[in-house]
């Protein structure tokens, strides 16, 4: 007589990466840093689906951090594609951003963080860089760029010319589009990542106030991200002044002066 197979063993439930543990609580939290990567219209069944696997990825980073890293990679499909079409040429991907910058289709701050992503990729693929490159807060703001940069390329030539009114912060002046431009062509200042100062990690608050003043200039912050604004610069405020090293003081300065410009509108007027 031939007995029956034993049962197999019950489906094991994936747990949290221990590299998350300081990333949110669960897993549920992991949307609120999703949220605003809304897929353009107008875009290809085959961009739409590269990002919309890049933003998945970004929030099954909570199960394996390595995921965040290939999140960014995987963007960068829609993008050369959407940016090859848009420019009617094929050519390699920091051509093609260049060429979409001269035209003014994005801006230099815009391009310089999807060259970033496009830099990142090429050290992946020469074996200098692992998949664990990128903690999964600045892959949001990586893959943030790119869904900024589809929606801006997918637009008609009319509309992408045209002058954006309602963005805050775009005063004559330059004001806080001019600030974040700046920030973008920063470099983080080396040998502080990975560190913590007073209980802050440096960079884990460089990646927040940077999704923060993205927000804000695509249209503003909601209560949470109120909240999430005024913590920021109370962590500043503690940290900038124990900072021994010059270029880490500035850089952390000016993320300060960013911050505070952000939190300019939401401070209540007096009665």
């Amino acid at each position: 007589m031939n007995p029956l197979p034993p049962p197999p063993d019950p489906l094991l439930l994936p747990v949290r990466d221990p590299r998350a543990r300081d990333l949110v609580l669960d897993y549920a939290d992991m949307h609120a840093l999703v949220a605003d990567l809304v897929l353009p219209g107008g875009a290809s069944m085959y961009v739409m689906s590269a990002m919309e696997t890049s933003r998945e990825l970004i929030r099954h980073s909570y199960y394996r951090y390595e995921f965040a890293t290939v999140a960014v990679t995987h963007s960068l499909f829609a993008l050369e594609h959407v940016l090859a079409e848009r420019l009617t040429t094929k050519e390699p991907l920091h051509v093609l951003i260049d060429r979409a910058t001269d035209a003014g289709l994005v801006t230099a701050g815009l391009a310089a963080e999807l060259d970033r992503g496009r830099l990142l990729r090429d050290r992946l693929m020469q074996g200098s860089r692992s998949s664990a490159a990128l903690h999964p807060l600045r892959a949001v703001a990586m893959v943030r760029a790119v869904f900024d940069a589809v929606s801006l390329l997918l637009r008609s030539p009319s509309t992408a010319e045209a002058p954006d009114g309602d963005v805050r912060g775009a005063q004559p002046d330059g004001g806080l589009a001019r600030l974040w431009e700046d920030h973008l062509h920063a470099r983080f200042p080396d040998g502080f990542r990975g560190v913590d100062i007073d209980g802050v990690e440096l960079v884990l608050l460089d990646a927040d106030v940077a999704g923060l003043v993205q927000r804000e200039l695509k249209g503003g912050l909601d209560d949470s991200g109120i909240a999430c604004l005024w913590g920021c610069i109370a962590d500043l405020d503690k940290i900038v002044p124990l900072i021994n090293e010059e270029y880490c003081t500035s850089y952390f300065t000016k993320l300060r002066t960013m911050a505070q410009v952000v939190a300019a509108p939401y401070i209540p007027t007096a009665t």
